[in-house]
């Protein structure tokens, strides 16, 4: 069954057990649908399950044959954000997910600045109906782009599948696959960087390679030429981990930042009127979060990273 609270108002649900041995918070998640197990053992916490007309805090409880089982879920919690109805270039929508295509230029979450024109005013005028993520009323978010980074993006609509979906990240199920044009041309054909990524030791606005003993965390970034354009390269990059700026930071490690890049390529530049650093988040792979069926989108390549290979090319002689 479906248990969606309506932002304003508590939804409740009486439910019978047919058959006992089972605890409650398995048996619950069997039983609602669009509840993650983790959301409804938090309900479980803040007592919002009755058993029997009693209110029950444990998620092991087993439950016996012939349990009336009260739920109920408290209002969403409103964060005050506003929908704003704005184009959307969906690569894959159901009543689960969706994945869009985010533009260069695009805040994801809105922040100082960029209150009301963000992706997420947008998902919340195109997704009605959509469930708070954890208790929150904010669209599921699985992963991050910069905001001039381009491509796939995924949302979840649904607690489960925003728990579903964020484990997959976490246990590499799910793939990413960028495109870059960056500085230089590496040596080889193919490489992987494996440095740990943390907050600069001195500017703290940036990302950088920062030992585990001073707070990096571990980052692997596996890269392959996709085609040399003299002083350029278009370089295929996927994903291991997901550190904040992960690719723009390993590149510039490696002496191939990423052109247009403002904060890990400053001083560099390639001649061409860019919006953002040629980043574009090209493939996306992951599981269905309920059939396991596997969805893979491409993202078309935006038109300014198009241009500039086009130019690239034209210099190299190609």
């Amino acid at each position: 069954m479906n248990l969606t609270p309506d932002a304003h108002l508590s939804s409740a649900a009486q439910l019978a057990v047919l058959n006992s041995g089972e605890r409650l918070d398995r048996w619950l998640a069997d039983q609602i649908s669009d509840l993650s197990r983790s959301r409804i053992q938090k309900l479980i916490e803040q007592g919002q399950i009755q058993i029997n007309q009693q209110v029950c805090t444990s998620r092991k409880q087993i439950m016996q044959a012939g349990d009336q089982v009260q739920v109920t879920i408290p209002p969403v919690e409103s964060l005050d954000l506003v929908p704003v109805a704005m184009p959307l270039d969906i690569l894959y929508e159901d009543d689960q997910l969706l994945i869009v295509n985010k533009p260069v230029g695009l805040v994801v979450h809105p922040a100082p600045g960029h209150q009301h024109d963000t992706l997420v005013n947008a998902l919340l005028a195109h997704c009605e109906d959509l469930a708070g993520i954890g208790g929150v009323e904010r669209p599921g978010i699985v992963h991050r782009l910069d905001k001039d980074t381009s491509g796939a993006l995924a949302i979840a609509k649904t607690d489960r599948a925003h728990q579903n979906l964020q484990a997959q990240f976490k246990t590499k199920t799910a793939r990413r696959v960028y495109l870059a044009v960056v500085y230089g041309a590496p040596a080889t054909a193919i490489g992987t960087v494996d440095a740990p990524v943390g907050r600069h030791l001195i500017d703290r606005k940036k990302m950088a390679v920062v030992p585990e003993a001073k707070g990096g965390r571990r980052a692997v970034t596996h890269w392959q030429v996709a085609e040399r354009l003299g002083n350029y390269s278009l370089i295929r990059f996927e994903l291991e981990t997901g550190r904040t700026h992960q690719i723009r930071v390993h590149s510039a490690h490696i002496n191939h930042p990423v052109v247009g890049d403002p904060v890990y390529g400053a001083g560099r530049s390639v001649g061409v009127n860019l919006p953002g650093q040629a980043l574009h988040a090209w493939k996306l792979r992951l599981q269905h979060p309920v059939t396991d069926l596997p969805i893979e989108v491409t993202a078309p390549i935006p038109a300014h990273i198009l241009t500039l290979l086009e130019v690239l090319r034209r210099r190299a002689g190609l």
